[in-house]
């Protein structure tokens, strides 16, 4: 059975910022639906002395029925969108300075957690109204609720001390301590 899919293309935006630190900066700029006439290969859509412009096709987000809960997270945020996984080049292919390679493209909360937690520069775009209600539709067939598990308190757990033991607290004092006698 295939997944339920779409397939995208990614704009990424070289901006002139002009500070102390750096003049260019690259940053994440749409998520757009993939044409045929994208073609396969990246190419430069932009380009002034402010900014330039490059779309990469060719990315097909499917939607997984093992996460759900991440498709869940994105769409009860007040703003749901598309999240991106980018890195720099090695070295300069396509123009004389290294550029940004989109990896990955996701809707799910949970891929994007696990890229940022692998030290991944990942950036989001807001998801357009019709891609929000496919992945409700989605979510709607396919998310459970997890009923919440209640919690002991903490204060009825036995005190154990670093190595497992049981503890004990008294208010009487250790044997050698000197004291009002």
């Amino acid at each position: 059975m295939e997944r339920p899919g779409i397939e995208v293309a990614v704009v990424m935006r070289r901006e002139y910022i002009g500070n102390a630190w750096q003049d260019w900066r690259w940053i994440l700029a749409d998520v757009v639906p993939h044409e045929p006439s994208f073609g396969t290969e990246p190419r430069l859509l932009l380009q002034n002395d402010k900014e330039e412009r490059w779309l990469h096709p060719g990315f097909r987000v499917e939607l997984f029925t093992d996460d759900a809960e991440g498709y869940y997270l994105n769409i009860t945020t007040p703003a749901p969108c598309w999240f991106v996984l980018w890195r720099m080049e090695e070295e300069a292919t396509l123009r004389e300075e290294p550029m940004p390679r989109p990896a990955a493209v996701s809707l799910s909360y949970h891929d994007a957690g696990r890229w940022l937690d692998a030290q991944e520069t990942v950036e989001q775009v807001p998801a357009p109204a019709h891609v929000v209600e496919w992945m409700r539709a989605f979510i709607d067939e396919h998310h459970v609720i997890e009923p919440k598990r209640r919690k002991r308190p903490e204060s009825f757990k036995r005190l154990e001390d670093r190595f497992g033991n049981p503890a004990s607290i008294t208010t009487e004092k250790k044997f050698g301590e000197a004291g009002n006698e």
